[in-house]
């Protein structure tokens, strides 16, 4: 076998171990590092370097270099002796003999000037340069096929390159991302961005500022609907906890079984369908906040395994034998009258107290009345969001209604009745009207008991009010009796009739 056959033989050998090393497991640094011993002892190229090319200034720096001892903070600017012309003409340079080269500024001070050089371009798509790999031959023996092998051993090392870096770009874009939405976050459930400044709320903002600066398990209580969750929200973003975890979990959801494998976690066979070790949320939350809402509906049997994990910070995973330490606040919530459910058995008293350390009572709309304006306006921004950033704009005849109403689905109802109003509006204006067509007229007029609402007098000589906007809000002023509406406008009772047909007002009879 001549000489040309061997080097052949050996080169091909040399790129299956290269292409099995970049194929490895192995971080890229190592990969390359790899290589390059590779070239060293099985191909003849001696002190093989790899720079890489900085995404911010275009200037090349050592990445790797075979041997002991050189300096590797070294770096190359575009068009900077050969290795800069490399990357300037993206094409592989063969130099046959060093000092017989003026480009070559010997910076490392590890190449002979008596032997060649060999330098080739990481090139990948559109033939963008990431690097450049280059080395020194043993000897000026086929120069030509080694330049040409070299190429080959740097288009694979550019195709790992461009992957590990798109790879990181990814992440880099994922981190930034996830940093966003958690400042986002932050910034949602900041205390004063929690929507009431009736006297009811007010009291809850003190107890959850207080309740925030310390590491105990809180307890909301108050009817479906009334902002439970935010307020759970607001106290895990605004503590100690906040860079950590928030899970959630609604207990009425689930049954035992799977509640308990949800919250421990399970080992690989423990039921069937357990096909692999699954971590619960106590196990996920650590070092976070875990919500269980809806927790006064866990029946009897598991009030006793959650009362341990709550009590000692530890528990088993379903199937499992190892006991695993946490450090979980938690946030509980519920609808129930406890203290009854205590009495009559159905409640576990130790959990009870476990629970209610620090309890906060949220109040049901129909006491907080004065809060409707706000809440509204924030809801319609919101459905207005949902609907394609579509205009939205509540009239104070709506409004009026809205606060008579006794809201006993709270909060809920009220975004429920919103965005029932927002669709049934052709042009985005909801007034008396569109809200009558929701229904809510016919519900408030049910003889239910009203909440003491206080009465909203407007000027009737606002100039931002229209003229059907004036006359339905001294109608409602008036307790629709127009001949009282008309003296408070200025009018005939004749003219207020006609205003009231021409203007398609509906009447409320009293």
């Amino acid at each position: 076998m001549n000489d040309r056959a061997t080097l052949v033989e050996s080169e091909l050998d040399t790129l299956f171990l290269v292409s099995q090393l970049l194929n490895s497991t192995h971080d890229l640094r190592n990969k390359l590092k790899g290589i390059l011993e590779i070239l060293h002892k099985r191909s003849g190229l001696h002190f093989g370097m790899i720079t890489l090319r900085d995404l911010d200034d275009d200037s090349m720096s050592i990445c790797e270099i075979y041997g002991d001892g050189i300096d590797r903070s070294v770096r190359y600017q575009p068009g900077e002796g050969l290795v800069g012309a490399i990357l300037d003409e993206g094409s592989t340079i063969v130099v046959e003999r060093i000092a017989d080269e003026p480009r070559f500024l010997s910076r490392l001070g590890v190449y002979n000037p008596d032997l060649p050089f060999i330098g080739s371009p990481l090139a990948v798509e559109q033939g963008e340069v990431v690097g450049i790999l280059a080395a020194q031959p043993c000897d000026s023996s086929f120069l030509g096929e080694r330049a040409r092998f070299l190429e080959m051993v740097a288009n694979l090392i550019a195709h790992s390159v461009n992957s590990v870096r798109a790879m990181e770009r990814k992440q880099t874009e994922l981190v930034n991302e996830r940093d966003f939405l958690k400042q986002t976050l932050v910034k949602n459930y900041r205390f004063e961005n929690i929507i009431g400044h009736s006297e009811p709320m007010l009291k809850v903002f003190d107890i959850i500022r207080q309740v925030a600066k310390w590491h105990t398990t809180v307890l909301i209580r108050g009817e479906s609907g009334t902002g439970k969750e935010v307020v759970a929200n607001a106290i895990h973003f605004n503590s100690n906890c906040a860079s950590g975890p928030f899970l959630k979990l609604n207990c009425a959801a689930l049954p035992d079984t799977l509640l308990e494998s949800e919250l421990f976690g399970h080992e690989k066979g423990a039921f069937s369908g357990a096909i692999g070790q699954r971590k619960g949320r106590f196990e996920l939350a650590d070092n976070g906040t875990l919500f269980l809402d809806e927790v006064g509906e866990i029946s009897a049997s598991f009030q006793a395994k959650l009362l341990r994990v709550l009590q000692e910070g530890e528990f088993e995973r379903v199937g499992g034998v190892r006991t695993l330490k946490v450090n979980v606040r938690i946030i509980a919530a519920t609808n129930r009258n406890l203290e009854k459910d205590v009495a009559d058995g159905l409640f576990r008293e130790d959990l009870y107290y476990r629970l209610n350390v620090m309890p906060i009572n949220m109040p049901p709309l129909r006491d907080r009345i004065e809060d409707i304006p706000e809440l509204a306006a924030f809801l319609l921004n919101r459905i207005s969001k949902q609907q394609g950033g579509r205009p939205l704009e509540l009239k104070e005849s709506a409004l009026r209604i809205l606060m008579k109403h006794s809201w006993s689905g709270n909060v809920r109802e009220l975004e429920n009745r919103l965005e029932r109003a927002a669709i049934m509006s052709h042009d985005g204006i909801i007034d008396r009207d569109v809200i009558i067509s929701t229904g809510l007229e016919d519900e408030i007029s049910l003889n239910r008991p009203q909440p003491s609402a206080p009465i909203r007098m407007m000027d009737l000589h606002d100039e931002d009010m229209d003229e059907r906007e004036r006359v339905i809000a001294a109608l409602e002023q008036c307790g629709w009796v127009q001949a009282k509406a008309a003296r408070l406008l200025d009018m005939t009772p004749r003219q207020i009739a006609y205003r009231i047909q021409t203007l398609n007002i509906s009447v409320k009879q009293i």
